[in-house]
């Protein structure tokens, strides 16, 4: 299954209430990204059999998250507002282990060559989306200092849960992308967990056929630091696409992070 990213902006005064590290924002705008995309064979680095129980019930399903764009000591990344997932015990595993804010939906993907479509329900909400494509679509790493790049290529992952704040960091290769035309049918799901929905725009979407073997570092407590009260301007640190910490070859790094073999495939 290929990855559908729908970009949003809205005022940064509006989202930073219910973000607790500093946006990071873009031309004096926040941006917000809904992202469909589903993920395989997730195995853990450790644990044996009892790791491998758990990412089967906690990561190896369909996805609807909703990320914001942020930064905390000089480093960019995304953080997560909500996801939605069709696994009940995944919303009993991520927030602890995590600090992800898992909610429980059904979820129905539809993504081939020539059409795209997909709803989350939950609640007697929802979210829908399709388009149509060119099945010549040519897919190509993001341009340099583009917005493309600034929605993308993130590669640390900020989160809370209750009163704690982690972060981890995740690594793989560029994300290969094309901007689609999407027609967004059903907002309600949205609209109905964010009182600022209303107040978004959509600005953009990119799919991408998805990538291949991705490692995820394990999460950290982040504590409060003087620069949390400041939103922050892009362009004064380049994203990282490979990151420190991490060796080649899929081997364990120095900070000791679990491997995950997440894999979207095409239908």
């Amino acid at each position: 299954m290929s990855v559908l990213f729908i970009h949003y902006q809205v005022e940064p005064a509006r989202l930073q209430m219910e973000v607790t590290f500093p946006l990071d924002v873009r031309e004096g705008k926040a941006s917000v990204s809904v992202v469909a995309f589903s993920q395989e064979r997730l195995q853990f680095a450790f644990g044996g059999r009892l790791t491998a129980w758990v990412g089967r019930w906690f990561t190896n399903h369909e996805f609807l998250n909703v990320r914001t764009y942020v930064r905390h000591r000089g480093e960019v990344g995304i953080f997560f507002l909500a996801e939605w997932v069709p696994k009940r015990m995944a919303t009993w595993l991520g927030p602890p282990l995590f600090g992800l804010p898992y909610r429980f939906g059904r979820i129905e993907y539809e993504h081939n060559k020539r059409m795209i479509r997909g709803r989350v329900t939950a609640c007697g909400t929802g979210f829908s989306y399709r388009a149509e494509l060119n099945g010549a679509t040519c897919f190509a790493a993001c341009e340099r200092d583009s917005l493309d790049e600034f929605l993308l290529e993130r590669y640390v992952a900020f989160t809370q849960w209750h009163t704690l704040r982690r972060m981890f960091r995740v690594r793989h290769e560029p994300w290969p992308q094309a901007r689609v035309e999407v027609t967004v049918d059903d907002e309600s799901l949205l609209r109905e967990r964010f009182a600022w929905w209303s107040e978004t725009r959509r600005v953009c979407a990119n799919l991408s056929p998805g990538v291949g073997t991705v490692t995820i570092g394990r999460p950290q407590f982040v504590r409060k630091g003087k620069e949390d009260n400041e939103n922050t301007g892009y362009g004064q640190q380049r994203f990282n696409r490979v990151e420190t910490g991490f060796v080649s070859g899929g081997r364990a790094a120095r900070s000791g992070p679990l491997q995950a073999d997440i894999r979207t495939v095409n239908d």
